[in-house]
């Protein structure tokens, strides 16, 4: 790269802006491109930030800092993946600044062998005979407790003896110690059928893969039936498995045995651009990374965007994999060349860790650009809510109400206004409730309604394209209402968010619409209803405080207004005053005064 110091320095850091704080491993690339240095991460955006807000004590630290030039990241779903994949890159890509494996020693597996009454260990070197390998783990403690969870779960065998049916019928072996302490059934001796070994290790294999629900389930149910006996330290030990198996993911993501020379493509699209990710696997392990954008300038089939960044990063990465995973079949063929849209398992998994990747990315260049342009986020955020909610208007005004009381008294309603998907505070308005006795949030929900909208209808303001009431049906049948008397409900969309499983509902649809927890338009609403509620909350407080502060001091005569201001400026509160002495009492307003306040508070 031909960058100024500055230049730089700016690139990076708008990357580092838009990082996400998810789990990852980071790249950093020198002038030419080459990688040299690979990072893990809990947080991406924080530990690559850290790299550069701050003076580095170390110098190989401060040195790698002034070659990065550019910094490349790929998302995984836990810091247990994202230690994996690090060790991955390391091995693939051997970065001058990162400290090698010298004697390449790898993460540890867990084998069930493929012989007569499997045994099960951990190992680290994978060995292709037919056997079972399950991994890898990230550290040797988690395969160490997996493999005393399974022998404790199952009597299998630790013996290394090869139990073929000769040397079984010809009594070659005698039962060992673990026989005796129940560790073992005792297959040497023919103590224990094959039959019944074998449904053992699809027990032990179904915890190995993952599927631990059925086991889970077992667990739990011979928990609570030795805590109703009483037997609560038996209890106790089988809730520590249960635990450890609840807490137990059995396998990374990130590698697997059964997949070798594999591409993985996944595809995103904006109004704009079209977003590609490409993952590499090699040896069971993904070695690169990288995503393009193809900007959008005629209408094209994404079968036929798709085709265009599969030739694209090929070529620019030399692959010569014979298997291209995808999300749906390209527009293209390649000889010898086979695509598949995996349902399921392993090639299921990577399609889906390659579609969060090229998902973060676009979230990533739309931020920048939004960064740029901030009313393009504020439009954007617009038009996904009128496409979820069906609105026939571009909600460029919203509304939200609230209402507040305590136990029947002081009862306010709340409104705040957003415009163009930002607060605009200057339009907040609260309302004293007048014609509600006791607490009736319906009543109080049509006052501020109709006072509201009266109030804007005489002064020929301009009315919301939404109104959003806090609450459900109810609080929205009575919304519903007010509008109608005023002759509003044509011009006006309204819903209502009921805040149990936050659904959304409409007027006329006993059926709620529930949103996606993670979409724009649901977290827009929240805010509101949440800003909402402050505002509301905040109103209300101040207005109990004023009403008791009054009824306190204004009720006592000879106590006027400038002495109240005097005792509040300097005893902050009505608590204080009544624990002063008179001394300090009289001391501030005179004797007569100290004394005709001091008698009304005892």
């Amino acid at each position: 790269m031909s960058q100024t110091s500055e230049d730089t320095k700016a690139y990076l850091q708008q990357i580092i802006s838009n990082l996400p704080e998810n789990p990852g491993c980071y790249l950093y690339l020198d002038e030419s491109e080459v990688i040299i240095y690979v990072g893990k991460a809990k947080n991406l955006k924080k530990r690559v930030s850290s790299y550069f807000n701050k003076n580095q004590d170390a110098i190989k630290t401060r040195i790698l800092v002034k070659k990065i030039r550019d910094i490349q990241y790929v998302v995984v779903s836990s810091e247990e993946d994202a230690l994996l994949l690090e060790n991955n890159m390391i091995k693939e890509h051997q970065p001058r600044y990162n400290i090698l494996l010298k004697d390449d020693k790898t993460y540890p597996w867990i084998v069930v062998k493929k012989e007569r009454f499997p045994r099960v260990f951990q190992t680290r070197t994978l060995v292709k005979d037919k056997s079972s390998y399950y991994g890898p783990y990230p550290s040797l403690f988690v395969s160490k407790m997996m493999v005393k969870l399974i022998h404790q779960l199952y009597p299998i065998r630790i013996c290394n003896y090869p139990l073929l049916s000769d040397n079984i019928d010809a009594g070659k072996y005698k039962v060992c110690l673990q026989y005796h302490i129940k560790n073992c059934l005792g297959p040497c001796q023919a103590l224990q059928s094959e039959e019944d070994y074998n449904k053992d290790i699809f027990a032990v294999q179904e915890i190995l893969k993952g599927n631990v629900s059925q086991i889970s389930k077992k667990l739990f149910d011979e928990m609570k039936t030795l805590a109703e006996e009483l037997r609560f330290e038996e209890a106790q030990k089988v809730k520590e498995k249960y635990r450890l198996i609840e807490n137990y993911r059995a396998k990374s993501i990130v590698v697997s045995t059964n997949l070798n020379n594999i591409d993985v493509f996944s595809f995103d699209k904006s109004e704009r651009s079209a977003y590609i990710n490409y993952l590499h696997v090699s040896a069971g392990s993904i070695i690169r990374s990288c995503t393009i954008e193809y900007k959008l300038r005629i209408e094209e089939k994404d079968e036929v965007l798709l085709s265009q960044g599969i030739i694209e990063l090929r070529l620019r990465f030399k692959s010569q994999a014979k298997e291209i995973i995808v999300p749906f079949v390209p527009d293209m063929q390649l000889n010898g060349v086979v695509f598949s849209v995996p349902q399921r398992g392993d090639k299921k998994e990577l399609l889906h860790l390659s579609e969060k990747n090229v998902g973060q990315y676009k979230i990533d260049q739309l931020k920048q650009a939004e960064k740029l342009n901030p009313e393009q986020r504020g439009m954007r955020i617009m038009q996904t809510m009128q496409k979820d909610l069906n609105l026939k208007e571009l909600p460029l005004h919203i509304e939200c109400f609230d209402n507040s009381n305590l136990q029947g008294t002081n009862a306010v309603s709340a409104c705040v206004v957003f415009k163009n998907a930002r607060p605009s505070k200057k339009d907040y308005r609260h309302f004293n409730i007048k014609t509600v006795v006791g607490p009736d949030d319906f009543a109080s929900m049509y006052e501020a309604m109709v006072r509201r909208y009266s109030r804007l209808l005489e002064e020929q303001q301009p009315l919301p394209q939404l109104i959003i009431v806090d609450g459900g049906k109810g609080q929205l049948s009575i919304s519903v209402k007010a509008l109608h008397d005023l002759n509003l409900t044509s011009r006006i969309a309204i819903i209502g968010i009921a805040k149990r499983l936050e659904e959304i509902y409409f007027p006329d649809d006993p059926i709620p619409l529930y949103i996606d927890k993670n979409s724009e338009t649901l977290k827009l609403i929240q805010q509101l209803r949440d800003e909402a509620h402050r505002f509301g909350i905040t109103f209300h407080r101040n207005k109990r405080s004023k009403q008791q502060i009054e009824s306190e001091l204004d009720s006592i005569k000879g106590i006027g207004e400038l002495t109240k201001m005097s005792l509040l400026k300097h005893f902050k509160s009505i608590k204080k005053i009544k624990e002063a002495s008179l001394e300090e009492i009289v001391e501030l307003i005179g004797k007569k005064k100290a004394e005709i306040l001091f008698r009304s508070f005892t």
